[in-house]
């Protein structure tokens, strides 16, 4: 009686961890294919053999991409992997970390400002054998 027991246990534990592996799995199906319905003309995308390029064209289940200027194919839908978000353009990257930086630091007009640093009491009195 007890290996029955044991062995609907196993059982109802393999049952809920395929259970819970599909519904991941149909999660991750309904976003891609909600993206994949929200396709628009201009976007940047990737299709799953990995060529890049920009919708130029939606006509039911067929999808125009231009790859480079003048080059344009024609794709399934369910061929498009993701969708690209544009680079950033390294310029812009760093006059915004110039920016961060200018607000960050405040740099003295003189040294006034700025302590001598640390005073140790040795350093604040004389030594009686030196003259």
């Amino acid at each position: 009686m007890g290996s029955n027991t044991s062995l609907f246990l196993i059982l109802i534990l393999g049952v809920g961890a395929m259970f819970l592996m599909s519904r991941n799995q149909r999660k991750q199906q309904k976003a891609q294919q909600a993206f994949r319905a929200n396709l628009a003309v201009g976007q940047q995308v990737m299709t799953g053999s990995g060529m890049f390029g920009e919708v130029v064209g939606v006509d039911g289940d067929e999808i125009t991409i231009e790859s480079t200027p003048g080059n344009r194919s024609r794709w399934l839908r369910a061929a498009i992997a993701k969708v690209v978000e544009p680079p950033v353009d390294d310029e812009e990257l760093e006059d915004d970390e110039d920016e961060e930086l200018d607000d960050d630091i405040e740099v003295p007009d003189d040294l006034s400002s700025l302590d001598d640093g640390p005073t140790t009491p040795e350093s604040d009195t004389e030594d009686p054998g030196h003259k």
